[in-house]
């Protein structure tokens, strides 16, 4: 274990106070492997009780140290082994059942989200994967906190095409039954390739297979944080830059260090992993955006952004893995739209698109994240897009995703508006040029042959 003292969190209170540095999630992971059941019913109530005895300090453990140590905690999250394992033998309505019981856990809590509400089809699908896929939209809609993963490709196996064009389906589905609200429930799913079993943030967290019982990750923040460092460092030349963001990464990630460290041991927990992603908020003044510009961008998503974005996600990397002694989840710089209001004005601008996002998904963390379109674009739209980005994803042997909002009678220009961390979102132009064809191939594409390493 790292060494940390005292003086280490008080180089942070002006971050902390000026500059919107915080621990974005103290998420708890929990195995529910011994709580299956034959029975629907008596599967629920042992996911119930094991979530609420695990976890039941969980919340008093983490405000304890934020008062202790003045560092907020915005989020307190679970994230459960996937339900589609949990539930193998349970039909569509039988997982609805599991997701409400899910949410009732959630509520007694107290936490912001739980998550693995997941399956992992990467390669085809099993009975339970398949029957929680068909019900995720239900599930999404009759409950608040649930959040919800499918991951469809990894570098190892190629691309599940199948399970691609199931999600177009399925995100369509989720935007129409959660309309009143903006269709909410697509900003609760996410579809990855090659998914961490580590990952503390929503909505893509689940409680990986080759996890511990329980485990306390940590996702950190700090976009405002590294912005203002690069302001400070005045007219100076990349390399420095670079140099000034690893600076500031470390300091950042030495408090989720502390903080994972402190609420290991009072949760008698093991700590796993500091996940080092910038994770903006709708707040101004904290956003990866303005980081860019701050490099030199007149607006993100300029000729230069990917770049830009490029040095940053790795010298946040390089300064962050040094001051943790465990480092894991995806770990880079987050560029979701509706969280970011330095993404949302270069939206509103025309200077970034849907394109030029996805070319920068190429070099951050996680992918095409928060977008919304218009209502009426067609499923084989979205899982052609979703296809695309997954493809980044296993060609570059990273870890990308998508979270896309078709907004239910919505159209370019309109926005929608989902508060808290999710933000807001204009609805931006996506190409809808047919690639029905394509989808509807089915199949799967193969691995790259750079997979074939052993």
């Amino acid at each position: 274990m790292l060494g940390i003292n005292t003086n280490e969190i008080l180089e942070t209170i002006n971050m902390i106070r000026d500059e919107h540095l915080d621990i974005r999630t103290v998420t708890m992971g929990i195995s529910l492997f011994d709580c299956v059941s034959e029975n629907p019913e008596k599967l629920c109530e042992n996911i119930y009780n094991k979530i609420t005895n695990t976890a039941k300090n969980l919340i008093p453990v983490c405000e304890t140290i934020e008062k202790e140590y003045g560092i907020p905690i915005i989020n307190k999250r679970i994230s459960l082994t996937p339900i589609s394992l949990i539930g193998a033998g349970c039909n569509s309505d039988e997982f609805v059942k599991i997701a409400k019981t899910l949410d009732k856990a959630a509520d007694t809590l107290g936490v912001n989200f739980i998550g693995g509400y997941s399956a992992l089809v990467q390669k085809g699908f099993t009975n339970g994967a398949r029957e929680l896929i068909n019900s995720i939209p239900q599930a999404l809609t009759e409950t608040s906190r649930i959040c919800s993963s499918v991951n469809v490709a990894t570098t190892k196996s190629g691309i599940n095409m199948d399970a691609v064009a199931e999600m177009g389906q399925i995100i369509k589905q989720t935007a129409f039954l959660t309309k009143e609200n903006d269709s909410i429930g697509c900003a609760k799913l996410v579809v990855f390739a090659n998914v961490p079993d580590d990952n503390p943030f929503m909505a893509g967290a689940f409680h990986g297979m080759g996890e511990p019982e329980t485990v306390i990750n940590v996702g950190v923040s700090g976009p405002g944080v590294v912005a203002s460092a690069i302001e400070k460092a005045g007219n100076c030349n990349l390399t420095q830059i670079s140099d000034t963001i690893k600076k500031t990464a470390f300091k950042i990630t030495r408090m989720g260090q502390l903080v994972a460290y402190e609420a290991s041991k009072r949760l008698n927990v093991p700590f796993g992993i500091v996940d080092l992603s910038l994770a903006p908020t709708p707040a101004i003044g904290d956003s990866v955006a303005d980081i860019l510009e701050k490099i030199g961008l007149e607006k993100t998503g300029a000729c230069g952004t990917t770049a830009a974005l490029a040095m940053l996600n790795d010298a946040v990397k390089k300064g962050g893995t040094m001051a943790s002694s465990h480092v894991g989840g995806l770990s880079g710089a987050f560029i979701p739209v509706s969280e970011d209001a330095g993404m949302i004005s270069a939206v509103e601008c025309g200077s970034l698109t849907i394109e030029k996002l996805e070319a920068m998904t190429a070099v951050c963390s996680v992918g095409l994240d928060m977008i919304a379109v218009p209502g009426d674009t067609t499923a084989e739209v979205i899982s052609a897009l979703i296809a695309d980005e997954i493809a980044i994803g296993v060609i570059n042997n990273k870890t990308t995703a998508v979270r896309v909002i078709p907004a239910y009678n919505k159209k370019v220009g309109d926005s929608v508006e989902f508060g808290g961390l999710l933000g807001e979102a204009p609805v931006m132009k996506i190409n809808t040029a047919s690639p029905d064809i394509f989808i509807k191939r089915g199949g799967r594409i193969p691995a790259p042959i750079h997979s074939l390493r052993n």
